[in-house]
């Protein structure tokens, strides 16, 4: 048994692993879908009370609303969290030299995850889709990879 423990601690001290888990997969499009659908549910939202004409007291409005307003804010702490394991584990110091406002980026993208959260904006949502997509082109240039940005919806 002890030769066993001896060994297992002799790999987990050598393991090289750039995360809290050195499982090494990484990809933006996690983020991307989350925020497509912080997106789709704004724009539901928006046309849900659009389309009752002022009557959004009925319980039909109410349940639907409040079913979009909960899956956009589940949605949009995905997206965030996406975001932060790409900014924290993934992205190291040299990846400054080529894109120095990296912290920028993503700071303003969480941000942005925040605000869609809280709100209910069009513009914000868009913003948010935006700010992936200049992620997702960071992410994978600094992979030396082209990977066409694509949304599923």
């Amino acid at each position: 048994m002890r030769r066993v423990t001896n060994a297992v601690t002799k790999i987990l001290r050598t393991a090289d692993a750039h995360c809290d888990g050195p499982c090494g997969v990484y990809d933006p499009a996690s983020a991307r879908i989350a925020g497509e659908a912080v997106q789709s549910m704004t724009k539901k939202m928006v046309a849900l009370e659009e389309n009752h004409g002022g009557d959004c007291n009925t319980a039909a409005y109410l349940n639907t609303m409040s079913r979009y307003a909960a899956i956009k804010e589940e949605e949009a702490q995905k997206c965030k969290d996406e975001l932060l394991v790409l900014w924290t584990d993934y992205f190291k110091p040299a990846h400054l030299e080529t894109y120095p406002d990296l912290h920028e980026i993503f700071w303003k993208a969480a941000k942005l995850c925040s605000a869609c959260k809280v709100e209910v904006s069009i513009v914000h949502a868009q913003e948010l889709m935006d700010a992936i997509e200049n992620i997702h082109v960071m992410f994978w240039q600094s992979k030396q990879k082209d990977v066409p940005w694509i949304r599923a919806s």
